[in-house]
């Protein structure tokens, strides 16, 4: 479509343009990028207003039904939410393995809400770079509240705590001693952890593990002094702590605004994503090179044999663009 057709449709909130706006600026192809960028120009003044909330945690934990039972309660309230789904991408296809939209039937046909499932691209830059984009073009689009969940516990997470205003993990009680080793680094991020399933004879585990969690917090440093993160028991299955939840995010929004912490927090991650996308075109810019394409077998074949050095097939390589180390 033209410009001005794609701009007409976001603004109006037109689920169809939307959608096709969206695969636009999540495209690869060179022939989009140019479209797509003057298309966030444009939106850009119409950003910035919603509420942005990373949701993460292990698979099983219940984070779809608990992202539906909270989207529909707001859609209720008369908020309008997208929900940006990071999907694992498939190594053979590209495309998203989960399908949100399958996992969330009430949600995906309610008018004010809108539901996108993205594949990650598998890498952090792919998630940070399509992700961030995306929740600009619905903020432009006029959502109150923007939704970004994403599975695992890994780098990913990391960049999606990086893109948000509040960055909630969503636990299970007794899921196995395997999560030990990711929780201290998952913790460090969060804002408020939420332990699902207390509900039937989940209850006495679940509040056991908000206990410990709250023990735990105490030894961790904070990511902003004026915030505590929390542990909340919670259900999605029946609604218990969803309402208390909700209110420490509001809570969590309202010092920022009071502090003038949202701005600054915005603002550096508008320089982080900048040196992103430096560092993303960067390795493209380097891959493009022919000297480098033509050189870079025999680079990769030494480093892996072991007769060359990673920093000097890097500095072999870096040096057809002028960026050889020079100490």
């Amino acid at each position: 479509m033209p410009l001005e057709e794609y701009e007409r449709g976001v603004r109006a909130a037109d689920r169809a343009v939307l959608a096709q706006a969206i695969t636009l600026v999540e495209s690869r192809q060179v022939d989009d990028a140019a479209l797509a960028q003057a298309l966030l120009d444009r939106l850009l003044p119409l950003t910035g207003k919603a509420l942005r909330v990373g949701i993460t945690g292990v698979p099983g934990a219940g984070k779809s039904t608990f992202i539906e039972e909270v989207g529909m309660r707001l859609v209720g309230q008369g908020k309008k939410v997208a929900v940006l789904a990071v999907d694992p991408s498939s190594s053979v296809t590209g495309g998203s393995i989960l399908g949100d939209k399958t996992r969330m039937a009430r949600l995906s046909v309610a008018p004010a809400a809108f539901i996108r499932p993205s594949p990650s691209g598998l890498s952090p830059g792919g998630i940070a770079r399509r992700t961030r984009e995306t929740m600009l073009v619905c903020e432009a689009a006029g959502f109150d509240v923007i939704l970004v969940e994403t599975v695992g516990v890994g780098q990913g997470e990391t960049a999606v705590a990086e893109m948000v205003d509040f960055f909630l993990v969503v636990l299970l009680a007794g899921a196995g001693d395997e999560l030990q080793g990711i929780k201290k680094g998952i913790l460090e991020l969060a804002d408020l952890v939420a332990v699902n399933k207390a509900d039937g004879d989940g209850a006495a585990r679940t509040n056991l593990a908000v206990a410990d969690l709250r023990s735990t917090f105490r030894y961790l440093p904070r990511k902003r002094a004026e915030w505590a993160p929390r542990a909340l028991a919670i259900s999605a299955l029946t609604g218990l702590g969803l309402d208390e939840l909700w209110a420490l995010i509001l809570e969590h929004r309202a010092l920022l605004d009071r502090t003038g912490g949202l701005a600054q927090l915005r603002a550096e991650q508008q320089r982080t994503w900048m040196w992103s996308m430096i560092d993303e075109r960067m390795a493209a810019l380097l891959r493009s090179n022919d000297k480098v394409r033509a050189e870079l077998p025999a680079v990769e074949a030494a480093v892996r044999a072991g007769t060359m050095t990673p920093t000097r097939g890097a500095d072999e390589l870096l040096g057809h663009l002028g960026l050889a180390r020079r100490d």
